[in-house]
């Protein structure tokens, strides 16, 4: 075992080129594997910091006519705080983007 580990770093340090190349190539590989699991770890795996996140739902608008979704507009979320009694608490929220700028 000594001998061939002996023999695969005389090989490496005869070909220093391809040794940066092996090098560089496990780095990033290692470096993508980190934040990839990073990213899948913070959105997908952690729970949320709110108790009992499985009871938490998001509620969206559908246009029959064009198939897609909206949110929720403001006069309908204050008839449906008002008059529900499906759900405990209702909270609004509309991200930045989706209000349009004049």
């Amino acid at each position: 075992m000594y001998n061939d580990l002996r023999y695969a770093l005389r090989l490496l340090l005869k070909n220093p080129g391809f040794t940066a190349l092996v090098v560089l190539i496990l780095a990033l590989g290692i470096g993508a594997n980190t934040a990839i699991f990073s990213l899948v770890n913070a959105v997908l795996l952690r729970p949320l910091p709110y108790p009992e996140p499985d009871r938490l739902v998001m509620l969206w608008e559908r246009n029959l006519k064009e198939g897609c979704k909206h949110l929720v507009s403001p006069a309908d979320f204050f008839d449906l705080q008002r008059n529900t009694q499906s759900f405990e608490y209702l909270a609004a929220l509309y991200p930045r983007d989706s209000i349009s700028q004049a």
